[in-house]
């Protein structure tokens, strides 16, 4: 029997994770495989509690962090601890999200198609009503919209992208196919590779982490397949907000980061060059995110102090 540990993080998000629990009941698990569902909840003000009937289903368990340790340190937590007791892989899911049944069973036959295969990820839409511009849309259409069909990375303006976002999906991206990042929203994991290259970096603290990660494992020679038969819906930016001084501050300071791996030279210099522009024009959180990017404080950094 092969173990599979599935994390997924709860902050102050106690509805949004019981629903994601609730569309987890119905996953589909092939023979020989036993599911292991492990929340963590990552210093949420009210702690999480499972519910009688999630207690009762016998596969889900509970850890909690008195402090918030990012995504990164909340899906460490669960991915130690689930390694520690045997799994053979790891799924990452969103809290924020309901999974399709056939999520994992798809997501698992590919992974097991080929050894140089280290990553799946399934195609992702935005959940029903929750599209960035749901009212351009036709009714029928909503909850069609992709999130994720697949990542890449565009060096040149250092930023990592979601293919097909916004688009109404007309089975324009069916096919499965090497991508270069996984979404951390959700993917699944062989033992080995999170052996050989490492959980993921808490610098990052939260966004950019999992580019970071896709990119260590490309490099220890593993592809990442986006497998369009494997579905999940997605309330994005369901626990941060988009457009909130967190993403002002993760996502300007992370980006620098990242770009200072994994980007070419001439990247790299126009990203110093931007930073100072943002140094003196930006927004207040971009500021800060470039000050500690250059004073070397990472990990929660000085959000929210």
């Amino acid at each position: 029997m092969k173990a599979v540990g599935l994390i997924t993080i709860n902050y102050n998000s106690e509805k949004e994770t019981h629903a994601c629990l609730a569309s987890l009941k119905k996953l589909t698990v092939p023979n020989g495989y036993s599911l292991h569902i492990m929340v963590v909840d990552n210093g949420s003000k009210v702690p999480f509690v499972l519910t009688k009937e999630e207690e009762q289903r016998g596969n889900i368990h509970l850890i909690r962090s008195e402090q918030n340790l990012g995504f990164t340190g909340g899906n460490n937590l669960g991915i130690q601890h689930v390694l520690d007791k045997g799994a053979s892989y790891v799924m990452l899911l969103n809290n924020d999200t309901i999974a399709d049944p056939k999520l994992f069973v798809e997501l698992l036959k590919e992974l097991e198609s080929d050894n140089t295969v280290g990553m799946t990820v399934p195609k992702i839409y935005f959940a029903k009503g929750h599209e960035y511009h749901k009212d351009k849309y036709k009714k029928e259409d909503l909850g069609n919209v992709f999130w994720y069909a697949g990542g890449s990375v565009d060096f040149a303006n250092v930023f990592t992208r979601h293919r097909g976002i916004d688009e109404v999906d007309h089975g324009q991206y069916d096919s499965v196919e090497e991508v270069d990042f996984a979404t951390g929203c959700c993917v699944l994991i062989k033992r080995e590779v999170l052996e050989k290259v490492g959980l993921f970096d808490d610098t990052f603290f939260l966004y950019f982490e999992d580019g970071d990660l896709s990119m260590r494992v490309k490099k220890a020679g593993y592809k990442i397949l986006y497998v369009p038969s494997a579905i999940l819906w997605h309330i994005n930016a369901g626990s941060s907000g988009s457009g909130s001084a967190l993403h002002d501050y993760y996502l300007t300071r992370n980006r620098m980061v990242f770009g200072m791996r994994y980007a070419p030279l001439r990247s790299r210099i126009a990203l110093i060059k931007e930073s100072i522009r943002l140094l003196i024009n930006g927004r207040e959180w971009q500021k800060k995110g470039l000050r500690d990017f250059y004073l070397g404080n990472f990990g929660k950094g000085s959000f929210g102090k």
